[in-house]
């Protein structure tokens, strides 16, 4: 099975913040937030190994930051890590300013994901390569 680098499975989104996605603060609702996460993180995983791919845990959820309506929110997911059947997708989630253009990391998460036959059995994904240093003395 060829190998894979994060930046492979590297999977972009942008949502804007509209009123039905808000509580009666005016902020993101942290439900809606996740399910964007889920979305991004499973089509990131997706491109790993090209498989039907499906969520088995959320390993840490940060909450950083209220996130305002008409806010335009970024979402940058790739996997981290692949084990035999599983892989980890690390989220970025960034809040641009409607009106300054300013960006700030709002969020993070690590979502684990496993790659499924139509009979919902693992199957093999793709070893990761590193693609830093940094990534490489983790493992």
């Amino acid at each position: 099975m060829k190998t894979k680098s994060p930046k492979d499975s590297l999977t972009i989104q942008t949502q804007v913040v509209l009123p039905n996605d808000t509580n009666t603060l005016g902020n993101l609702f942290g439900g809606q937030l996740l399910q964007w996460m889920d979305i991004v993180a499973s089509i990131s995983a997706h491109r790993h190994c090209r498989r039907v791919v499906v969520t088995a845990s959320v390993n840490n959820v940060s909450f950083n930051m209220p996130i305002n309506h008409a806010s335009l929110v970024t979402l940058e997911a790739k996997v981290s890590r692949s084990f035999s059947t599983s892989m980890e997708v690390f989220i970025d989630v960034w809040v641009e300013d409607p009106v300054t253009g300013e960006k700030v990391k709002a969020n993070e998460a690590i979502y684990t994901f496993v790659a499924v036959d139509q009979n919902g059995s693992p199957l093999p994904v793709p070893v990761l390569v590193p693609e830093t240093e940094e990534r490489k003395n983790a493992f």
